[in-house]
């Protein structure tokens, strides 16, 4: 079994392969691999992220086929069905890592601070169930001198959002608790930059 920080260096070699449009794909993707994969897989991490299409997981960490567990979600909230995705993969594979990966940019959070700001009645009742999740984490900003700014209110708020739904993979399961409490489990919360491609890992990391 890889260790959470062993794939943490994994997802960062693979980010600045990406970055430095240097690819590894024939290897990950080809026929003998998909093969190998239908015994079985391990993915080596977890990842939440957004369901925005500039930021697909699989290539902004340059992984292949079997890789990554993949939960994708608009502004990567946490319900009950993403904490069972990752507990799932985290029990059934053995998976050590998990990462919340919000984005430079992200519409789901523009949309909630829009709405924090000037309410919007006709949105759908499903699109407000993903506008009421993000609310909590990033309303207590407009409070602040940030309100002044929205550049930097929107780059705050995507960062609050992912500490937010890290918080609650950690802290809202008691079988995530119980893997990292006895089993290495680690959540991270991280952010894709759409101008730079780099992804910066920046909540729950291990000091050191």
């Amino acid at each position: 079994m890889i260790t959470a920080l062993e794939a943490l260096e994994r997802l960062r070699e693979g980010n600045a392969r990406f970055v430095a449009e240097v690819r590894n794909d024939a290897q990950s993707q080809g026929r003998l691999r998909r093969h190998a994969l239908m015994a079985g897989q391990e993915p080596f991490a977890i990842i939440l992220g957004c369901s925005d299409s500039r930021v697909p997981a699989e290539i902004v960490f340059d992984q292949g086929l079997g890789d990554l567990f993949v939960i994708r979600v608009a502004g990567n909230v946490i319900a009950a069905s993403q904490i069972g995705s990752v507990e799932f993969a985290a029990e059934r594979f053995g998976t050590r890592l998990v990462v919340v990966l919000g984005h430079s940019q992200c519409g789901a959070i523009q949309a909630t601070l829009e709405d924090l700001q000037r309410p919007r009645d006709q949105r759908s009742r499903n699109l407000r169930s993903i506008v009421d999740r993000v609310r909590p984490s990033i309303e207590t900003l407009l409070d602040t001198d940030l309100r002044h700014d929205h550049e930097a209110l929107l780059r705050h708020a995507v960062r609050a959002n992912v500490r937010v739904s890290a918080y609650h993979l950690r802290h809202g399961s008691e079988i995530l608790e119980e893997l990292s409490e006895e089993n290495g489990l680690l959540v991270v919360g991280a952010e894709y930059s759409l101008e730079t491609g780099v992804v910066e890992f920046f909540d729950g990391m291990p000091a050191g």
